[in-house]
């Protein structure tokens, strides 16, 4: 490229000598244009004398004009003078290039290039409140919480594409979990990691993964790692984000390790768009080495298919099912002493496994004019093996009953609309959830702080409002800053939400709370929660 120009050898030299050249004629010029407009300015009073012509204030006028032209002359000449010094100091310079080190500064350049980064910033702040079955007001006037998180992609080849994402999530002045009387927060465990302020400050990969596009030319993908899974549809909607984060439907929001094959096709119908199937296979805990015996402690696998029936737009309708195999009792904690401790605190007895686990959703969103809107539906089975779920303590310490064989079904309907009001830069929503006695949502990764409000075994409601904050044009496509302002209601009907061990007694019903009083537990009955966010995309 640059052999085709001035840097080298003779074509640089006569370039110069060229230069020199053009230099002398322009002065020469100069100098012959001065000495014709001094001859004129000695001739103009004879002429005028002689012919009887203009007067002397005509002639003192057209000399200052031909003097300020000369000027201008001579300004030009010298502006050009000092460009042409400049444009020899850089021919100067790329002469003494080092050609290598070019090459080297522009891999440097396509190596910087090749990475995107861009992430995101949220303050948050928190007002709680709740009342237990037995009477008990727990509260907590102010929670404030900061989450940072950085996405970057970069390709590997034209068809193998890096993801990733780093986040740090955790309370203001604290640096481990805080106090929670409530007992329904769950320690830190691969499952909820990152998404929990129970948490330091450090930077935890969320996300990371490689994606295979394209395989072989047809509409085939691989993706391979720690997996994208919170936050799926419809949830964009009510965080003001309104483009799909995840690939499971809300119901499931749990971070794991795992790898997806997936086929694209379209419908050829303007309407239907496109759609997307995928098998989803992860793993969501590690048996390690072990003696081979029997009764040993398995993996918890997860496998299972989702479906974007058809997408278009803002529209979309996605069906998912899965297994959970091998499901256990409690995870591995992070914090080695509640490790080691929880099953005694928590009654549950030594980790082990204690069956699978059915889970099926449903969701449909769409958009009319200003308003998006979305239904949703979920059903869970739950199938023990002999250790039993959903086992009533209380009943079995008393010889009345054993482990809980039976398959036990649960379902959960969800529901939300939301109007945007453009002209005034807000959208204002409301959703609502319900959940039965035996319902499970798997969402240890979830985004309200203390409780799952998919995982209720009862009904939340939530009002909120997002304000896009009049702050200047966005600096890239990912700009953005909002302020989001929600309240939510929680009202439980049975105990124990998001859990697969203990029976839900009925918050209602005098036995029950009889057997909750035995073991020593005051679950919450109902809460209120308050929550402001500001939010910066970037």
């Amino acid at each position: 490229m640059f052999e085709n120009q001035v840097y080298s050898g003779k074509g640089f030299e006569e370039d110069r000598g060229k230069e020199a050249k053009t230099n002398g004629r322009r002065k020469f010029m100069v100098k012959k244009i001065s000495v014709l407009a001094l001859a004129g300015l000695f001739a103009l009073p004879a002429l005028s004398v002689g012919s009887g012509g203009p007067n002397v204030t005509d002639l003192e006028r057209k000399i200052e004009e031909l003097s300020r032209q000369l000027e201008e002359l001579k300004s030009a000449m010298g502006q050009q003078a000092e460009m042409n010094k400049a444009t020899a100091a850089q021919l100067e310079e790329l002469d003494t290039l080092d050609m290598d080190d070019l090459e080297d500064r522009m891999d440097d350049w396509d190596l910087a290039a090749r990475f995107k980064l861009f992430g995101d910033f949220r303050s948050r702040l928190d007002l709680y409140s709740a009342d237990t079955v037995f009477g008990r007001s727990l509260k907590n006037d102010t929670l404030w919480t900061n989450r940072f998180r950085l996405n970057m992609r970069v390709k590997a080849t034209e068809d193998v594409e890096f993801k990733g994402r780093l986040a740090m999530y955790k309370t203001w002045g604290m640096q481990s979990a805080f106090t929670d009387d409530s007992g329904r927060m769950f320690p830190v465990f691969d499952g909820n990691v990152s998404r929990t302020p129970a948490e330091s400050s450090a930077l935890y990969v969320d996300q990371a993964y490689v994606n295979w596009n394209s395989i072989g030319g047809a509409p085939v993908w691989f993706s391979i790692g720690r997996r994208p899974t919170t936050d799926g549809p419809p949830s964009q909607i009510r965080l003001g984000i309104d483009e799909r984060l995840a690939t499971p439907v809300a119901f499931f929001n749990y971070p794991f390790d795992g790898l997806v094959l997936g086929y694209g096709y379209n419908w050829g119908n303007e309407e239907l768009g496109s759609g997307k199937l995928r098998f989803c296979y992860g793993r969501g805990f590690e048996d390690g080495l072990q003696n081979d015996i029997e009764g040993r402690l398995a993996d918890t696998d997860f496998a299972g298919f989702n479906w974007d029936v058809a997408h278009k737009d803002n529209r979309l309708l996605n069906l998912q099912t899965f297994m959970v195999y091998n499901v256990f009792n409690y995870p591995n904690f992070q914090d080695p002493i509640i490790n080691q401790t929880i099953g005694e605190l928590r009654g549950a007895g030594p980790r082990q496994n204690i069956g699978n686990l059915w889970h099926s959703d449903v969701v449909y969103q769409d958009q009319i004019s200003d308003f998006r809107y979305f239904v949703s539906g979920g059903w869970s089975q739950a199938q023990p093996n002999a250790n039993g779920m959903f086992n009533d303590y209380p009943a079995m310490m008393m010889g009345l009953t054993g482990p809980n064989q039976d398959n036990e079904n649960g379902y959960a309907l969800y529901a939300g609309v939301r109007y945007d009001i453009d002209s005034m830069n807000l959208k204002i929503g409301a959703e609502y959830n319900y959940g039965s006695e035996y319902w499970i949502a798997l969402s240890p990764g979830h985004d309200d702080i203390y409780e799952a409000k998919l995982a209720t075994r009862g009904q939340v409601f939530e009002l909120y409002t997002i304000w896009d904050i009049p702050a200047g044009e966005a600096i890239s496509k990912y700009g953005r800053a909002f302020i989001r302002l929600g309240y939510q209601h929680y009202d439980y009907d049975y105990s124990g939400s998001g859990d697969w061990n203990m029976a839900p007694y009925d918050l209602g019903n005098q036995a029950d709370l009889m057997s909750l009083q035995m073991m020593g537990m005051d679950p919450v009955e109902s809460a209120d929660q308050v929550y402001l966010t500001f939010e910066a995309f970037f």
